[in-house]
C-alpha cells in the first residue's frame, strides 16, 4: 500500500533532519516571510527582498504518470521546506491553534507561500482530518503578510449544521487579531476595530458588520443558498433595496473558499464561471484593473475541477507525525446484509449497541442513516434497549442518546453544540465518559462538522458521502475504530414494475411501462454499484476492510491509473446533475434590483445546484409580536411589509427544513390549539388564540407579503377530499417561503418542529437573544399613553398601530427600534437622536469616501469622482417637502432629524432622486468627462438601492411630471451603459463604496450622541 511505503520511508535520521531545520527556521528574524514580488504590508511589515535567496523556497512539481497525467494528489515532489521566519511563523502558528511545540503540517505553509505571492490558481484536495478549514487562518496571516489577496474571505460550507468548524474557526481568529496588536496593523485594522466576521450561528449570525468596511479585511462563514443568492442579485431574506449592497461586496475582492466543492458541482461551476468569464466582467482594461477581482479556492477537490492546480499532499506531509497518526488511523470496516423484512432502524440500534457491550462500555458511537425518521426510530430503539427487559432478566443501564439533523432552529444550535461538548462528539474536545453515548445523525452531520466517534454504525449511501463518514470516526487517529455498514436488501420491484417487467419480455410493453422499467434498474444499478468501492479497500489482519484515510487515498490514486476502478468509484458516486449556464444577460437581469417583477429573471437555485429533484425548502419563524390590529380596519398589506422590512426575519430565528413537514406541522398544531382555546380557562391567563385571529404571515424571498392566514385557515377540515385541497394549497403558497407564526402557536422543542409541543418559544422580538443588537432590531408594545423611554443604542425604526378604539384613536403601539449601526432603510441613516446639519454629514461622508479610496488605491480620477458623489449624494433633502416631512428643526437644513416620520406627507418622495436632479447641472458636475458624470449622477441616484434601473418620481417637486418621467428614463439608460462598462458586479461595488461611507458617517454621528456631544 502506498500510505504504507510512505510511513516505512519516515526514517529516524529524515525526522532528526526535519526536525532540525523547523528549529533552525524559527529562530531567523529578519522578516516575517520570503518569497518574490510581494507586496507591503499595510502595518509596516519589512518590505521583502525579491531577489534574496530562493533555495529554500518550496518547489513543486507536477509529477505525470506514463500517459501524461497529472498525479491524482496534484501537486507532489516537494523537496526543500518553506523560508519561515520571525512573526510569520508565530501567526501561523497562532492562527492554527498549534501550541506545545507542535508544527503546521506543510501544506499549511505551502499554501501560504503561495497565498502571499498572491496565487489562487489552484484546488486544494486534503484528506478529511487534516485541518482544511485552516485556509482562513492561513489567508489571514498571507494579508498580513503582504499577500496581493482579497481582502474578504466567504468560507462556503453545503448546509447549516448544528456544529460547523467553520464559525469556530473564524471566532477564533477573531480572538486572535484582537488581542495580536500587530497582526491587527499588519491586517490594516485600527485599534479600536476587530476583524469583521459573519457566522452560522452565535452572537454573530448573519450580521452585517462584513458590509461596513470594503476596504477591511473581513470573514463571513455561509451555506451554498445563502452566499450563491446573495451573490446573484437574488439574496434570500435580503430586501431589494439591500441586494446590490451584498453583490458588490461579494463579487468583487472576494475570495469564495468552497468546502467539499465535490458535494456541489453546480455551484462550483458557477463560482469559477464568475472568477473567470470575461464577459461578466468590466468590458474595458482600464475598468479590470480598478475593479479587485473576485478569486475562488475549491477544497476537496475529485476529478470535476478543471482549469485549476490541484494542490495535495506532498512527501513531507507524509513525513509529518500527526499527519501520519492521522492518515493511518485504524477504522476496521465490516459489512453486515440486511435480512429481508427486518427494519433497518432496529439493525442499526443492534449493532451500536453490541459496540458499546450492550451499554456496559464508556464508548463514543455514531449511528448515521439517510433518513431522518429512521434516525428517530433508531435511537428510541437504543432507548428501548437501554431500559433493559426484566423478563429476559437484561438490567437497565444509564447511557446517553443525542439526534442530530437538519430543520433546527439557529438559536438553539449553540446548546446543542454544547450538548455534543459535553458527550465528547466534538474533535479534538477529551471528556471523560462513565457511560456510553451514542449520537444518530443524517448527512446533517456529515459535512463541514469536526465530529469524532470512537466507533461507527451506518447504511450505505453513495460514495462521497460514505467518505465523508469514514471521516468522522477515529479522527484523531488515537483510538481502533470499528466501522458496521448495513446494506439493505437488493430492491425488490413494486407491483406496476413488476408488471412492466414482465410485459417487456413478452414484448409488449409501451412508453409509460418502458419509463417504470428503466427507473427500477436504474435503482438496482446504484444498489450494485454502492458497495463496490468498500470490496476494493485493502483488508487488514483481522479480515475486516482497512477504512482508514491513508486507504482511502491509495484507493484514489490507483483509480488515476486505473480505468476500471476509476469506473466503479464514478458509478458509487451521486451524478453531477445537469445545470444551466451562466450568461451575461441572465446577470444582467438579476441584477434590476429595483424592478419588482421581470420575466427575464428566473429563479437563481437551478444555478446552484443544478437541476435536481429535491423536496422545496420553507423558514418557520416565531415571534411574539405581529403586525395584527385590535379594533380598527384590518391591517393592510402595506402596513405588514413595512413591519417586516422594519423587523425582517433574521437567520437565527429561522428553522429551515422541508415544505411537506411544515404543511403537515402547522395543521397539527391549528388543530391542536383550536381544541384547547375550546376548553375553559380562567380571566387571568392571557387569551387564547381564537380561530379568527391571524396567526400566521407567508413573506417572500424579497420580503413581499404573499398572504396571512388565521388559525381557522390553517385547521385542517374534517372532510378528506377538503383536507387534500388545503394541503396541496398550504404547499404552493409555503414552498420557498418564511412562515412567520404567533409564538403561542408554539410547536418548537429544541429547535426542532414538535407538533405535540405547546409551549411558546423564545423568541428574537421578546426574549433575550444571542447578544444586545445582533439581529439588529427589538419590538417593544406601548401604550398610547405611556411616554417612550429613550436608549441611546437604540433607534425607532417604525410604529404599528396595534390596538384602535372604537373612536378611532390608537391605544398601543408596536414600536420597532433599530439597533444605533444598523442601517437597512433609507429612514434608519435619515433619523438620529443627535440631529445632524445637511453639509456636515454630506461633508463627513466625502472624508469617507477618500478614505476608502486611498486605501483601496483607486485612479485619481475616480477617486475625485467618488468623493464628489459622497459630497452630493444627499442634496435631494434640502427640498422643503423632505424636511417637513422628517420634522426638521427650524433654522437649518438637517441630513439627520430625530422625527417621526410623516409618511403621508413624504408621499413617496425619493430624496435621491431631488438629489440628481438637483446637481446635474452643478459645475463639478458638468466639467466631468461623460463618464465619470455618468458615474457620479448613478451612485447619487443608486445609494439606497433604486435606480437599477427604475426610481420612483412620487412626491418630487423639482420638476413637472412629464419631466420627471424623461429623468427617470435617463436614469435607467445610465444605469445600462454603466453596467455594460463596468459589469454587474463592478458597477455594484462602486454604489456599495458609497453606501459604506454613507453609513460611516451616519455611524460617526451615532457615536457622537452616544457620547454625550451633539451640535
Amino acid at each position: 500500500m502506498l500510505h504504507a511505503r510512505r510511513q516505512a520511508a519516515l526514517r529516524p535520521d529524515r525526522l532528526h533532519h526535519l526536525r532540525r531545520n523547523e528549529r533552525l527556521l524559527r529562530r531567523r528574524t529578519h522578516c516575517p516571510l520570503r518569497w518574490p514580488g510581494a507586496r507591503s504590508c499595510p502595518g509596516g511589515c519589512p518590505a521583502v527582498d525579491s531577489a534574496g535567496t530562493r533555495s529554500g523556497q518550496l518547489r513543486v512539481e507536477d509529477r505525470a504518470d506514463r500517459k501524461g497525467r497529472p498525479d491524482s494528489a496534484g501537486a507532489r515532489a516537494v523537496t526543500a521546506a518553506p523560508d519561515f521566519t520571525g512573526k510569520a511563523y508565530e501567526w501561523l502558528c497562532a492562527a492554527l491553534g498549534l501550541g506545545g511545540g507542535r508544527t503546521p503540517f506543510p501544506w499549511q505553509e505551502n499554501l501560504l507561500i503561495r497565498l502571499s505571492k498572491g496565487e489562487i490558481d489552484c484546488a486544494l484536495d486534503i484528506p478529511t482530518g487534516l485541518g482544511k478549514t485552516s485556509v482562513m487562518g492561513i489567508w489571514l496571516v498571507a494579508r498580513a503578510c503582504g499577500g496581493n489577496l482579497p481582502r474578504r474571505l466567504v468560507y462556503v460550507v453545503d448546509r447549516r449544521a448544528v456544529v460547523d468548524q467553520a464559525t469556530d474557526v473564524a471566532l477564533e481568529l477573531r480572538r486572535l487579531v484582537d488581542g495580536e496588536s500587530g497582526l491587527k496593523k499588519a491586517l490594516g485594522l485600527r485599534d479600536d476595530q476587530s476583524l469583521p466576521i459573519s457566522t452560522l450561528r452565535g452572537q454573530y449570525v448573519d450580521n452585517r458588520e462584513w458590509l461596513e468596511d470594503p476596504a477591511a479585511p473581513a470573514i463571513i462563514v455561509g451555506t451554498v443558498d445563502m452566499v450563491g443568492s446573495r451573490l446573484l442579485f437574488d439574496g434570500y431574506g435580503v430586501s431589494r433595496k439591500m441586494r446590490p449592497y451584498h453583490a458588490g461586496l461579494l463579487g468583487a475582492d472576494t475570495l469564495v473558499v468552497l468546502d467539499e466543492a465535490h458535494l456541489v458541482p453546480p455551484f462550483e461551476q458557477l463560482l469559477r464561471a464568475v472568477e473567470t468569464e470575461l464577459s461578466l466582467r468590466p468590458r474595458e482594461e482600464r475598468c479590470k484593473q480598478c475593479v479587485p477581482r473576485f478569486r475562488l479556492l475549491a477544497l476537496s477537490a475529485t476529478g470535476r475541477t478543471r482549469g485549476a492546480r490541484v494542490i495535495g499532499l506532498t512527501e513531507r506531509d507524509f513525513e509529518h507525525e500527526v499527519v501520519r497518526k492521522r492518515l493511518n488511523a485504524k477504522k476496521s470496516l465490516c459489512i453486515k446484509l440486511l435480512d429481508a423484512g427486518a427494519n433497518l432502524e432496529d439493525a442499526l440500534a443492534e449493532q451500536a449497541w453490541a459496540l458499546t457491550g450492550g451499554g456496559k462500555t464508556a464508548v463514543r458511537v455514531i449511528v448515521y442513516s439517510d433518513s431522518r425518521e429512521v434516525a428517530r426510530r433508531a435511537k428510541e430503539a437504543v432507548e428501548r434497549l437501554a431500559k433493559g427487559d426484566k423478563q429476559g432478566g437484561a438490567p437497565a443501564v444509564e447511557v446517553d442518546t443525542e439526534l442530530f439533523v437538519g430543520g433546527r432552529r439557529v438559536f438553539e444550535r449553540e446548546r446543542a453544540k454544547e450538548r455534543l461538548k459535553e458527550l465528547g462528539f466534538i474533535a479534538g474536545n477529551d471528556v471523560a465518559r462513565a457511560q456510553p453515548a451514542l449520537l444518530f445523525a443524517t448527512s446533517a452531520g456529515e459535512v463541514g462538522v469536526d465530529l469524532d466517534a470512537d466507533h461507527m454504525v451506518c447504511d450505505l449511501v453513495t460514495w462521497e458521502r460514505m467518505v465523508q463518514r469514514l471521516g468522522r470516526v477515529n479522527r484523531r487517529g488515537d483510538g481502533d475504530a470499528s466501522v458496521v455498514v448495513i446494506v439493505e436488501p437488493k430492491p425488490e420491484p413494486s407491483p406496476r414494475e413488476r408488471e412492466a417487467l414482465e410485459k417487456r419480455d413478452r414484448a409488449e410493453i409501451d412508453d409509460t411501462e418502458r419509463q417504470r422499467v428503466e427507473e427500477y434498474e436504474k435503482k438496482i444499478r446504484a444498489w450494485e454499484s454502492r458497495r463496490k468501492p468498500l470490496d476494493r479497500l485493502p483488508r487488514n489482519g483481522g479480515g475486516a476492510f482497512d477504512a482508514s484515510p491513508g486507504a482511502l487515498l491509495d484507493l484514489k490514486e490507483r483509480a488515476a491509473t486505473d480505468k476500471a476502478l476509476q469506473v466503479i468509484l464514478d458509478d458509487a458516486t451521486t451524478p453531477e446533475p445537469l445545470r444551466p449556464a451562466l450568461t451575461r444577460p441572465l446577470v444582467d437581469a438579476w441584477a434590476m434590483t429595483s424592478l419588482e417583477k421581470h420575466p427575464g429573471r428566473p429563479a437563481v437555485q437551478p444555478w446552484l445546484r443544478g437541476w435536481i429533484v429535491d423536496d422545496p425548502q420553507t423558514a418557520v419563524v416565531w415571534r411574539t409580536h405581529l403586525p395584527v390590529r385590535e379594533g380598527g380596519a384590518a391591517s393592510r398589506k402595506a402596513e405588514i411589509e413595512a413591519f417586516f422590512e422594519a423587523a425582517p426575519p433574521h437567520t437565527s430565528e429561522m428553522l429551515e427544513t422541508e415544505t411537506f413537514r411544515v404543511v403537515e406541522w402547522v395543521a397539527a398544531r391549528a388543530k391542536s390549539v383550536c381544541h384547547e382555546q375550546a376548553e375553559q380557562h380562567t380571566a387571568a391567563e392571557p387569551r387564547r388564540l381564537r380561530e379568527e385571529d391571524v396567526v400566521a404571515f407567508v413573506l417572500a424571498p424579497d420580503g413581499g407579503l404573499r398572504e396571512s392566514l388565521t388559525l381557522g385557515a390553517l385547521k385542517p377540515p374534517d372532510d378528506k377530499a377538503a383536507g387534500k385541497k388545503q394541503r396541496d394549497r398550504l404547499s404552493t403558497l409555503l414552498a420557498g417561503a418564511t412562515l412567520v407564526v404567533d409564538a403561542r402557536l408554539g410547536g418548537v422543542k429544541d429547535g426542532l418542529l414538535d407538533e405535540k409541543h405547546g409551549g411558546s418559544p423564545p423568541t428574537a422580538d421578546g426574549d433575550a437573544w444571542l447578544g444586545e443588537g445582533a439581529v439588529g432590531f427589538r419590538v417593544r408594545s406601548i401604550q398610547a399613553s405611556e411616554a417612550i423611554s429613550r436608549d441611546p443604542s437604540w433607534r425607532e425604526r417604525f410604529r404599528f398601530p396595534a390596538e384602535v378604539s372604537a373612536e378611532g384613536e390608537v391605544a398601543r403601539w408596536l414600536v420597532v427600534e433599530k439597533w444605533r449601526h444598523d442601517a437597512a432603510t433609507e429612514e434608519d441613516r435619515s433619523t438620529a437622536a443627535n440631529p445632524q446639519l445637511l453639509d456636515e454629514h454630506q461633508s463627513w461622508t466625502e472624508e469617507r469616501a477618500r478614505r476608502l479610496a486611498t486605501v483601496l488605491a483607486l485612479d485619481g480620477e475616480l477617486a475625485d469622482a467618488l468623493a464628489l458623489a459622497a459630497r452630493l449624494h444627499d442634496e435631494g433633502k434640502r427640498a422643503p417637502l423632505w424636511q417637513r416631512a422628517f420634522n426638521a428643526r427650524a433654522g437649518g437644513v438637517y441630513a439627520k432629524t430625530e422625527g417621526p416620520i410623516n409618511y403621508r406627507l413624504l408621499d413617496g418622495y425619493r430624496h435621491e432622486l431631488g438629489s440628481l436632479l438637483s446637481v446635474e447641472n452643478d459645475e463639478r458636475v458638468r466639467t466631468l468627462s461623460e463618464e465619470h458624470r455618468d458615474l457620479v449622477l448613478h451612485l447619487i441616484a443608486a445609494h439606497h438601492g433604486f435606480a437599477r434601473p427604475v426610481i420612483g418620481t412620487s412626491g418630487c417637486e423639482h420638476a413637472p411630471p412629464s419631466v420627471l418621467e424623461e429623468k427617470a428614463a435617463e436614469i435607467a439608460l445610465r444605469f445600462a451603459r454603466l453596467q455594460a462598462r463596468w459589469g454587474p458586479w463592478g458597477l455594484a461595488w462602486w454604489e456599495a463604496l458609497l453606501r459604506a461611507a454613507d453609513q460611516q458617517a451616519s455611524r460617526d454621528n451615532d457615536a457622537r450622541s452616544v457620547s454625550g456631544g451633539g451640535s
